[in-house]
């Protein structure tokens, strides 16, 4: 075995390993008790997204699916700092 095929098998098993936190994130994404959970859990779903795009491209040697790593962190982070400022504005107002 070449060390080319043992980073595809490695890949291909570690994109299988993220599916369980994927679902995990979604249920507490869908079900989460609050707000800030529920956004929690979308970002680590962003996450989990970022690192399967950057393994499809090892898997299957084509540099697209990085830019669609990059695109989704990019997403995740505007994403991010737009809850973050709204939950500040939200808060802001209880004291």
């Amino acid at each position: 075995m070449t060390l080319p095929d043992l980073i595809n098998y490695g890949s291909y098993a570690l994109l299988v390993a993220l599916c369980v936190p994927l679902l995990l994130s979604f249920f507490r994404m869908l079900r989460g008790p609050g707000v800030a959970d529920r956004f929690v859990a979308l970002d680590m779903l962003t996450g989990i997204a970022v690192a399967m795009a950057a393994l499809a491209a090892i898997v299957t040697g084509r540099r697209e699916f990085l830019d669609v790593a990059f695109g989704l962190a990019v997403f995740g982070f505007v994403g991010t700092c737009a809850l973050a400022a709204f939950l500040e504005r939200k808060g802001g107002n209880k004291q």
